[in-house]
């Protein structure tokens, strides 16, 4: 799994437009092995992007819980604290 891409469920404020299309970009990107495409396959490309960001938001959207939203600010100190741990 691509480290850069990050949870978007269940998160107070809920996940942007740009959030969602920064994960299925990434998505891509692992998939096709191209971190820019060539121009012959920048329509594939953009098409998959767009395809995946659609699917993730409806995704997201039909996903329920009874668990509290967590608050961002909270896990990315969670997330520092680990890689402190982890890389000293």
């Amino acid at each position: 799994m691509c480290r850069n891409i990050k949870t978007l469920f269940n998160f107070e404020p809920p996940a942007t437009e740009d959030e969602i299309h920064a994960s299925a970009l990434q998505f891509v990107r692992k998939l096709s092995g191209f971190n820019k495409p060539s121009q012959a396959n920048e329509a594939a490309f953009d098409r998959a992007v767009a395809e995946v960001s659609e699917a993730a938001r409806k995704l997201l959207t039909s996903l329920h819980t009874h668990a509290p939203a967590r608050d961002r600010e909270v896990e990315a100190e969670k997330a520092k604290e680990r890689s402190r741990l982890r890389f000293g």
